[in-house]
């Protein structure tokens, strides 16, 4: 335990609670992570906390959509979301909703506070409205064509052709992107945020160290142009919390957003009774609060929410730490390419701490984007963790297993050599707290080299063999443990996992502080596998899968749309029906069904589809088990092509629909179907 152990919370920002997590998201979750590890590993107090963004016009949309009140839908979104993080080892506290009591309270009360001093406003608006719905329309909700290029079918608010910003009003031929229906304008009371009363104080706190250099100088190009009053208030139809003191107003989803980070802690607070709510949100308070964000919230997080703090009479962060976009291959994530590759479909097929090493290889303190070339990935995990790290381990454990009953030397032979891996803690803890975690690797995998070639150098399989080197031989591969034992250590906050097989192989508990000393006159235990390398196959079998998640999703959500357009990520490509028409899809009979070991959501199937067999993995072990489904008919797509998963090879896809979880059906044919007829 440190001496003066910091009292941290940290914050990730709030997953919106309408879609699956991906790749992109979990860069910031990793991030955070790591440091949150780093701290604790530290002896700090550190409190790591989460919420679903759970209110908003498109979550009351989609919900309507799928024919569920939004409470259920975000309940199984929360439950998704979870599982994915659990399966990255990430090590939140607590993981809550934005829908909550305490949340609403909380909303309530920094409202009633911004409003009796003065920095809430309210005046007549006029906005679009949907006709139709009877809801008035955000930005985003109107499509027409851009006023400046006449580039078709553009949001409400800026051209994705020629990057105009502009009002909804200023479209032409606008559209409701809810129904289709030409919007009218309409007059509406709205509430708004005074910020411009908190110039002053945002100026010196964008200036004081709290934000990031980029994020420093962009503040002040928003402040040359003149900050404006916040709307922040929508109206009924609306999914969220009801302005205290008024009837169809609603807060608008950002004021309460990020109010949730308050909220999950207070729930926190609530569960434990060694944890103080005011300690940690009191104005001069002395303990420090740190929030992970992209780049895309910058305005909020850096303005309204340090201003909203600020006028209810809470504490402002100490910082506000932002990070770039993830691209894959080079590019933005694309579906049709199989590279808008969500957590679950990489945890099906890939180790998920290979992607917490890759991150952390490549993240900086800045606000850079970030690449995941899948060439690359699976060659630098595949050389540093496996081939340098790992495979010290395994070059040396064996000889003090078979030859020395797994004793390490009694003393230690190359003091030197040690005292130099045990020197780089400080700097390699600096690069940790100081978020330049690629320059931490570097540093890493530069140690990692140094010992393996000290082993190259003695060559233990060559004294092993020369009689009478008993001693040096337990003097070599002591060494190489030793040192192993320094690089897992430092690699501890990007690998648990791996740093947990480590501590059992080690029979040790890995601390920071126990790196100063080697360990001598130890005894270990039996070495076993502790990480396996990348399979090229495996990268490959989720591009696939994950350009089937896209498809079979995009069909799903067009066969349970209603009517009017759907309000959802944009489609990046329509198909022409003849390109539909190739799908075949037939009726098969489920002959055997089985869960598949170490896969959450994966059942095995195999498929009788009239005088052919067919082998297909399936995503549905949330919502059913294997002996109700065994004996059922259900549809397939049989021409799919074949894809080769960790598991085994996958024949087809059977076709199923729900929101997902528990929420899940397979796609039952009327009595009188047989296998392999084709569906029409």
């Amino acid at each position: 335990m440190a001496a003066n152990p910091r009292k941290i919370l940290v914050t990730c920002a709030l997953p919106y609670a309408n879609g699956s997590i991906h790749l992109g998201h979990m860069l910031e979750h990793v991030q955070a992570d790591i440091w949150v590890r780093y701290q604790r590993l530290r002896g700090n107090e550190v409190h790591f906390i989460c919420a679903d963004d759970a209110h908003g016009t498109p979550i009351m949309l989609k919900a309507q959509q799928m024919g569920m009140e939004p409470e259920q839908m975000i309940a199984e979104v929360s439950k998704e979301h979870q599982a994915d993080f659990a399966g990255f080892d990430i090590s939140f506290d607590n993981y809550h909703s934005t829908h909550s009591d305490e949340n609403r309270e909380l909303a309530s009360f920094v409202y009633t506070q911004l409003k009796d001093k003065g920095y809430i406003t309210n005046r007549t608006i006029s906005q679009l409205f949907d006709p139709e719905k009877e809801m008035f329309l955000p930005d985003r909700f109107v499509k027409g064509t851009c006023p400046k290029c006449k580039a078709e079918d553009q949001y409400g608010d800026n051209c994705d052709n020629c990057g105009e910003t502009y009002s909804p009003t200023d479209l032409i031929d606008p559209k409701s992107a809810v129904s289709g229906a030409t919007p009218i304008m309409k007059d509406s009371e709205h509430f708004f945020f005074d910020l411009p009363q908190f110039e002053d104080m945002l100026k010196a706190w964008t200036k004081s160290g709290a934000l990031q250099t980029e994020t420093s100088n962009k503040m002040q190009e928003w402040f040359e142009s003149g900050l404006q009053q916040w709307d922040i208030s929508r109206d009924a139809p609306y999914f969220g919390f009801e302005i205290p003191g008024e009837t169809g107003k609603y807060f608008y989803v950002w004021l309460d957003a990020p109010i949730g980070y308050m909220g999950s802690f207070k729930n926190l607070c609530d569960k434990r009774n060694d944890l103080d709510f005011d300690e940690f949100w009191k104005k001069d308070s002395t303990t420090e609060l740190y929030h992970f964000i992209g780049k895309d919230i910058v305005y909020f997080h850096s303005l309204f929410w340090p201003a909203m703090l600020e006028g209810a009479g809470f504490r402002k962060p100490n910082n506000v730490f932002v990070h770039g976009y993830v691209t894959v291959n080079g590019a933005k994530m694309s579906k049709s390419k199989g590279t808008f590759i969500k957590a679950g479909t990489y945890l099906e097929h890939l180790d998920p701490e290979c992607l917490r090493y890759y991150y952390a290889a490549k993240l900086n303190s800045r606000i850079d984007d970030l690449d995941l070339n899948l060439e690359d990935f699976t060659q630098r995990v595949n050389s540093d963790v496996v081939n340098k790290i790992v495979n010290l381990a395994s070059r040396n454990a064996g000889f003090i297993a078979k030859r020395f009953e797994g004793k390490l030397s009694d003393t230690f032979a190359e003091p030197a050599l040690y005292a130099e891996f045990a020197d780089a803690a400080d700097r390699i803890a600096e690069l940790y707290e100081t978020r330049e975690f690629s320059r931490a690797i570097r540093e890493i995998t530069a140690l990692a080299d140094k010992a393996n070639q000290y082993i190259d150098e003695k060559a233990p399989w060559v004294v092993a063999k020369q009689e009478g080197q008993d001693q040096e031989l337990q003097d070599i591969c002591s060494v190489g443990i030793n040192l192993f034992r320094v690089l897992i250590t430092y690699l501890k906050p990007v690998m648990p996992l791996l740093a947990e097989r480590t501590e059992a192989f080690l029979n040790e508990t890995l601390t920071w502080e126990g790196v100063a000393q080697p360990l001598t006159n130890h005894e270990v235990t039996k070495f076993k596998a502790l990480f396996n390398r990348i399979d090229p196959k495996h990268v490959e079998a989720m591009v696939e899968a994950s350009k089937d998640d896209a498809a079979v999703a995009q069909a799903l959500i067009e066969s349970a749309k209603p009517t009017g357009p759907l309000i959802d990520e944009p489609i990046e490509a329509e198909i022409e029906f003849d390109d539909f028409a190739k799908i075949d899809m037939r009726i098969a009979k489920i002959v055997s069904c089985e869960a598949v070991p170490k896969a959450n959501k994966l059942l095995k199937f195999q498929l009788d589809i009239g005088g052919e067999m067919r082998q297909v993995f399936s995503g549905i072990k949330s919502a059913y088990t294997p002996e109700e489904l065994v004996g059922k008919h259900t549809v397939m797509v049989a021409n799919l092509k074949p894809r080769k998963m960790k598991f085994g090879m996958s024949e087809g896809m059977i076709l199923a629909a729900g929101p997902g979880g528990k929420d899940l059906w397979i796609l039952e044919p009327h009595e009188g179907a047989q296998p392999g007829m084709r569906v029409m």
